[in-house]
Formats: C-alpha cells, sequence, structure tokens
C-alpha cells in the first residue's frame, strides 16, 4: 500500500467517525484541522522540499524534527500524528483504534522494531505539539457555554422548524484562526435591512425565494439535494424521529481533496499538503463565516416567509440551526475550491463521489470553482438561504482562500 493510499483511508475512516459522533460542520472543520495538520508535519520529511506549514500559522511553535542520520518510515509517522489528535478531538474512541491496530499491524510486518518504534515515537511527538495549540483557541474553554435562542423581532434569527433547535455555535467566530489575520479580515457589509415595504431589498429577497421555490425544476431540485450535506437533518414519522447520516459540508470538500489527490497519483507529501491547505481553508472560512452570522444575527427565510406570506411553507431542505446570513456552504466551498485551484489546476474535471455512499449520488464538475458555484446557488434553491448572502459568502470564501495560498510558503 502505498503512502498516498494510507493518508486517503486514514482520512475516510476520520469522516466515518465525524459522521457517526454527530459533530456540527464547523467542529468538523477544527478536527479536520487539526489532524491534517499532524499528518503533514510527519510526512513532509519524506521530501525535503516540503516546508512546515504549522510554523507559518498562529500560535503553533516549532515541530520537533527526525533524528538525521536515522530511519523513518513518515506515513507510519503521519499515520501515529493523525490519530494521536484524532482520540483527543473526536467521540469513537474505540472505532478509530480497531482501524489504527491494523494499520500498525501492517508496518510492524514490514519495519525492523527500532525503525517502527522511532517512527511512532516521532509521529506521537508532533500530535502533541498541535493537541497544545487546540487546546487554547477557544473551543474549550467555550464548550459550557449557554443557548443561543435569537431574539423575537423582525429580521432577527430564531429557531425555526420543525425542530426549533437553539443557534449552533455562536461562539465560532471568537475562534484562533490558522492562516488570515483575524475572523473580521473578510467581513462583508451588513445584508439588506428589515422593511415592509414591499419593493425593498428585504420584502424582494424573501419573496423571491419563495417563488423561485414554488417552481423549482427537476435540476435545481437536485443540485439542492446534493449539496445539502446537512448532519442535522431528522426525519418525522408521527411520533418517530430519526437522524439521516450525511457527510458536513467540510467532509465533502475533503472527499473532493481525496479524488483530486488520486486523480492525479500524488504521492504522500502532496497527499498530506492537499488535505492540509484544505482544511485550513475550511477552518477559517468557517470562522470568518461564524462571525458574520452572529454579529447580524439574521433570519432564514423560513420566518420571514411564515410570517409575511405563507405559514404553512417550508423549504426544499430543511433549514439549519443558525444564523442565515451569510451562506455557510458557500463561503467554505469557495475558500476550499480557491486553494485545490491552486493545488492541481484551473480547469480540474472530476467526477464527485463524495457523498455516493450516503445519498447514492454524484456529479461531474469542470471545475472546483464551478462545483463551488453550484454548491451557492443549490442553499438558495433549496430554499434556506437569500442569493445574496450565497453570492456573498462565495465572495468571502474566495478571498480567504486567495488569502491562504498567498501567504503560506508550502515548497522551498
Amino acid at each position: 500500500m502505498s503512502d498516498a493510499d494510507v493518508l486517503h483511508q486514514n482520512e475516510n475512516q476520520l469522516t466515518q467517525v465525524i459522521i457517526y459522533d454527530v459533530f456540527t460542520p464547523p467542529v468538523a472543520a477544527r478536527i479536520y484541522g487539526y489532524t491534517a495538520l499532524a499528518s503533514y508535519e510527519a510526512m513532509r520529511y519524506a521530501d525535503p522540499k516540503y516546508n512546515s506549514i504549522i510554523t507559518q500559522l498562529k500560535g503553533f511553535g516549532k515541530p520537533p524534527e527526525p533524528q538525521k542520520g536515522k530511519q523513518y518510515n513518515f506515513a507510519l509517522a503521519a499515520t501515529k500524528a493523525f490519530f494521536t489528535v484524532a482520540h483527543k478531538v473526536t467521540f469513537s474512541i474505540d472505532t478509530l483504534k480497531k482501524y489504527e491496530d491494523v494499520v500498525y499491524a501492517m508496518y510492524k510486518d514490514n519495519l525492523d522494531d527500532s525503525t517502527y518504534a522511532r517512527s511512532v515515537d516521532f509521529g506521537e511527538q508532533i500530535g502533541k505539539v498541535i493537541l497544545k495549540r487546540a487546546a487554547v483557541d477557544d473551543y474549550p474553554q467555550t464548550r459550557g457555554k449557554p443557548k443561543y435562542l435569537g431574539e423575537n423581532s423582525p429580521a432577527k434569527w430564531r429557531p425555526t422548524p420543525p425542530d426549533y433547535m437553539d443557534g449552533v455555535e455562536f461562539c465560532w467566530g471568537d475562534m484562533k484562526v490558522f492562516a488570515i489575520d483575524s475572523s473580521k479580515q473578510f467581513s462583508p457589509g451588513p445584508p439588506p435591512p428589515y422593511s415592509d415595504d414591499k419593493n425593498s431589498a428585504f420584502v424582494k429577497q424573501y419573496t423571491d425565494v419563495y417563488n423561485t421555490t414554488k417552481n423549482l425544476t427537476k435540476d435545481q431540485k437536485m443540485i439542492a439535494t446534493y449539496w445539502d450535506d446537512n448532519p442535522f437533518v431528522v426525519q418525522h414519522n408521527g411520533h418517530l424521529m430519526f437522524a439521516d447520516k450525511k457527510i458536513t459540508p467540510g467532509g465533502h470538500w475533503i472527499g473532493i481533496t481525496t479524488i483530486a489527490c488520486k486523480q492525479t497519483h500524488a504521492n504522500g507529501p502532496k497527499t498530506a499538503q492537499a488535505y492540509a491547505m484544505t482544511s485550513i481553508a475550511l477552518f477559517d472560512s468557517f470562522v470568518c463565516c461564524w462571525e458574520v452570522k452572529y454579529k447580524y444575527s439574521y433570519a432564514r427565510p423560513v420566518t420571514n416567509i411564515n410570517e409575511k406570506i405563507d405559514n404553512n411553507w417550508l423549504p426544499l431542505l430543511q433549514t439549519p440551526p443558525f444564523p442565515e446570513y451569510t451562506a455557510g456552504h458557500s463561503t467554505i466551498s469557495a475558500a476550499s475550491a480557491v486553494v485545490l485551484t491552486h493545488e492541481f489546476g484551473e480547469n480540474f474535471a472530476f467526477q464527485d463521489t463524495s457523498d455516493l455512499h450516503y445519498i447514492g449520488m454524484q456529479r461531474h464538475f469542470d471545475s472546483f470553482l464551478k462545483a463551488a458555484d453550484e454548491t451557492a446557488m443549490s442553499r438558495f434553491y433549496g430554499g434556506i438561504h437569500y442569493l445574496n448572502s450565497s453570492l456573498t459568502g462565495a465572495d468571502q470564501g474566495k478571498k480567504i482562500g486567495d488569502f491562504i495560498w498567498n501567504k503560506l510558503k508550502l515548497t522551498n
């Protein structure tokens, strides 16, 4: 098995655990971020041209270095680093350990004892460096926060049907970012202000959602469903409630990264770099988006449409439990697409099978940016975002992705 294949399997195993543990999209991005950075910082030593990434990010410090003149298997070290972090940021540890035992056994059968032990120890050291930063990024410090229920005033967010859940991760905009300067660096202006004037931008935006969703084409419905990626969806059948297991928005783009790496036959260091860069883009763009979401605490279309037009209307997609402006999936998809475009090229055509296992759908795209553009429109077709919010989020995400790529020197 190649080094890249091992890294792909590690990521896939992590995605399965994230789905099973039902992490929120921002938290899932954090998990992908720290684990991918740990993996990269070990794997990069297989090729001396690759630079450390964490030394160029905020608050990580200097990673350990391998002993000169000693033998290492850096894919094994990357695996150990990856799961050293994963154990501390997920719940289903037993599932991870069962998988790890199989991987470690493979290496143990093919390496001498000293190389095996040295590689595992090196990976664990790197994992501990990553975890030290994770302990002070504001995530552990906000776990006991009170619920966010919004406010009952015009244009302001409040819990939405069918389950009226409290707002998810309302402190996420305060998280310590990886590469950008701050969560406010690319903040867009405010959304349209509340108005009862039928000609106002405020009324037009929710009227537009209502009219569009009443006349969706088959293709538009398929696009909305394809990019749903909502781990919160709860199905109701009488008194029975059950959840659909799906990948998060970030998980979808990690899957696309896997496809790009395999399609180009990327080696271990290149694969580790691609995962790390996508994960950085995901994490920082989620923080930026959530800063905007809770700054304005803007009402979802379902709230305005139910109150002003049709109290029985529901969107095609189930509304996620957090404020509307801007669109999170639009933001993180654009950021990821920009980074992947820099990694693999502008006209990188691919068959997206990331969600095939979960929803039985796949789609072809001529480029990463075209996939991201479709994502932005999917939120509008799905009735959970205004068009302005989708497009504004996409614009913000592209700026974040470009900034991250231009800031980091990946090779020497």
